[in-house]
């Protein structure tokens, strides 16, 4: 909204509109989340969809309660400022642990010598899901894979820290410039020959 402080315009997606009721709620346990707690968004009101067209089960599996799951994760601030942090498509679960690869990429791009990264979750006998990081360094830049673990060491939990990291020169992308991460995902199941647990 115009009125609103620029800090709040820039650094987030700003409130919702007054017709709408929006709360960010635990994905796993469907509670409503802490002001500051990351969370899915989820919305209600009458100008959003009713459903799918002849799609009772996504319908159902979208709407609950009247209140649209978004798919968005996301934190508000106590006078109503949405950020989004993520998907919840790209959550990954290590051994009972949400991870948002969007915290990671985030963190790692402080690195000095680390351009761009890709976060993804590939499969783990023992833990379910692990992290994996595709690392593009800049220009001239030599990095290792222990480098970038080691850049984590005490600085994140030991559970967000990559056990893959492939230094690669770009991501597989979208025409609109998103990375594919799903395809990163089955590149590393073939090349590491990963599979869950059974």
């Amino acid at each position: 909204r115009l009125g609103d402080p620029i800090e709040q315009r820039v650094s987030t997606v700003g409130r919702v509109t007054p017709e709408l009721v929006d709360r960010i709620v635990d994905p796993t346990t469907g509670r409503e989340c802490a002001i500051g707690t990351e969370g899915e968004v989820c919305v209600k009101g009458p100008s959003l969809m009713l459903g799918y067209y002849k799609q009772p089960e996504a319908t159902a599996d979208k709407i609950r309660d009247g209140w649209l799951h978004t798919g968005d994760m996301g934190v508000k601030d106590a006078q109503g400022y949405l950020r989004i942090t993520g998907r919840l498509s790209d959550m990954i679960i290590v051994g009972g642990f949400n991870t948002y690869p969007a915290e990671i990429e985030n963190f790692y791009l402080r690195h000095p010598k680390i351009l761009d990264v890709s976060i993804v979750g590939v499969p783990d006998p023992v833990l379910g899901e692990v992290v994996m990081a595709f690392v593009i360094p800049k220009a001239g830049a030599s990095l290792t894979a222990q480098e970038i673990r080691d850049f984590a060491k005490d600085q994140i939990a030991n559970f967000k820290i990559p056990k893959y990291v492939e230094i690669v020169s770009e991501f597989p992308l979208t025409g609109s410039g998103k990375v594919q991460k799903f395809k990163q995902k089955a590149w590393a199941v073939e090349t590491y020959g990963l599979s869950a647990p059974v």
